[in-house]
């Protein structure tokens, strides 16, 4: 029967991007804005236990970064206790979830990919008002959640075939994948629709059930797509969705007996110290804790003097500055040899200049970065660099008349050396560092000179240079001659090495082993 369904499937295509030059397009979504404000701002939302809706101990306010002075929602405040029922519903579901049908799975995801692709604008506009990415990049990431639907329907279904083993003539021998327990989904502001459904389907493909615990500046992002899954026909126990603060969903939720599994995305700090915990085995637990964890990057792009220089400055500026550079993916350190560096600098600042800072809502190229004190640690950075490094443009925070909010500049620094922290530590906005390389395997050296490896451009036209790069560099997602950001489900397996985490490479063939074991029956004959 699986194979049967799998053979009916349609090829998988990735979800096209709508056209906003289009003016009816553009209209649509001004349209979207429209109706979330009316259908969302100012409600108060509750957290969902086994799909009962409930009402936690306060509430807190979730604010548009590109208004500060705007509250857009309110959510609920979890107590230790709603904590617990939600672990001990997650377990419960796992007793039936568990052995539910691999089809039933695979069709609510199709389900749900079809329900998705109704909202994508009001999910867009929802996104940008929760973290202010323009119309561009949030509908590139509601696409990718679609795409996310589509993939693990298919991988449902292959996963669930089990794996050949070498016949035995006085025995039936099997290899079968069974699924772990509780996950614990937590997921960052930065996109808070691709990356918690990744995870949550992973968990929720292998017949897992989840505790769902978004990142409190963007919880309407996947409050809606729980909701939605559970329209597509997902049993309401399957998921437990809960927002609130650190201190009670936290490292209590890290540390619960019950959970089997954490599956994270966010800082190295937080990633680090989630392991950490984890490793721990917690009174009256019978397992160790599997851990899951993309914890960031510093992305380099490799320019050789043989590249297309104009191409490259393209890749770069897009990677570097989309979404304000709030990307883990995001390139924020070019490596270029020697003979094409001014050239290539003098591209790259030319069209970052050209960048406009402004509403993501009116779809502005720069938005805010997500709050305050994140611009304020980002111009921290700035300031240090200006004393060890050439300003190139930039360097100094925006403003938006009769707005409040984290706007900053786009800032360029050259001639940046490997020891300097703009070329070492994980920044996190708006900010591009140059470094000068001798000559092209100098080049690799610099850009595998990090403590993360995450992903990496590298722009050059001689094949055994490209064979090299492939070989050398050292990042889960290597791109040649194109941008290192927009990796895609189904195509683009995400994930890095060192302290970027645990490689697991959501989107990818192997992702959903990380959310099964492994077991072996053999029957004699």
């Amino acid at each position: 029967m699986t194979d049967t369904l799998t053979a009916g499937l349609l090829p998988f295509e990735h979800e096209p991007y709508f056209p906003y030059a289009d003016p009816a397009v553009a209209q649509a979504q001004r349209d979207a804005f429209r109706l979330v404000r009316e259908r969302y701002v100012g409600r108060t939302f509750p957290l969902l236990l086994s799909g009962q809706e409930a009402q936690g101990e306060g509430t807190f306010e979730v604010r548009n970064p590109a208004d500060t002075a705007e509250v857009v929602w309110h959510f609920q405040k979890a107590t230790p206790a709603q904590l617990e029922q939600a672990v001990q519903n997650a377990k419960t579901a796992f007793e039936s979830w568990r052995f539910s049908d691999p089809l039933q799975r695979a069709s609510i995801f199709k389900r749900a990919a079809g329900l998705l692709r109704a909202r994508r604008m009001e999910l867009n506009a929802v996104m940008t008002l929760e973290n202010g990415k323009n119309w561009i990049e949030a509908d590139g990431e509601v696409a990718e959640s679609v795409d996310h639907f589509e993939v693990f329907a298919r991988e449902t279904l292959r996963w669930a075939q089990g794996k050949p083993v070498s016949p035995m003539p006085d025995e039936h021998v099997t290899t079968v994948y069974e699924p772990l327990g509780v996950v614990a989904v937590i997921s960052p502001w930065n996109y808070p629709s691709a990356i918690p459904l990744g995870m949550a389907l992973g968990a929720l493909a292998a017949g897992n059930t989840v505790v769902w615990k978004p990142a409190s500046e963007t919880p309407l992002s996947s409050y809606l797509l729980v909701e939605l899954l559970f329209q597509a026909g997902l049993p309401r126990d399957v998921i437990q969705f809960v927002t609130g603060t650190d201190d009670v969903l936290g490292d209590p939720l890290v540390d619960h007996r019950d959970v089997r599994m954490i599956a994270f995305t966010g800082s190295k700090e937080i990633g680090c110290r989630i392991s950490e915990r984890a490793a721990k085995v917690q009174p009256g637990q019978r397992w160790l804790k599997r851990v899951i964890a993309e914890m960031g990057g510093k992305d380099p792009t490799i320019v050789l003097a043989d590249a297309d220089l104009d191409d490259a400055a393209a890749g770069i500026v897009a990677a570097a500055f989309g979404y304000s550079g709030q990307k883990c993916s995001a390139c924020s350190r070019v490596i270029a040899e020697d003979s094409v560096y001014g050239a290539l600098l003098e591209k790259v600042v030319a069209r970052t200049r050209q960048l406009k800072v402004g509403l993501p809502e009116d779809n502005a190229d720069l938005g805010p970065v997500i709050h305050g004190g994140s611009a304020k640690r980002i111009m921290e950075y700035v300031q240090g660099g200006k004393g060890r490094a050439r300003l190139c443009c930039g360097g100094e925070r925006a403003s938006m008349e009769g707005r409040e909010g984290g706007y900053v500049q786009p800032t360029i620094f050259a001639d940046v050396e490997p020891h300097d922290p703009l070329f070492q530590e994980e920044i996190f906005g708006p900010v591009l560092a140059f470094t000068r390389a001798k000559d092209w395997q100098h080049a690799i050296d610099l850009a595998n000179d990090s403590e993360y490896g995450l992903t990496a451009a590298f722009y050059s036209r001689d094949p055994a240079k490209i064979a090299e790069a492939r070989k050398r560099i050292h990042v889960g997602n290597l791109y040649i001659n194109r941008k290192c950001t927009g990796a895609l489900s189904g195509t683009h397996a995400f994930g890095g090495y060192g302290m970027s985490g645990t490689n697991a490479k959501v989107g990818g063939p192997d992702y959903l082993f990380w959310f099964l074991q492994t077991k072996t029956v053999a029957q004699k004959y």
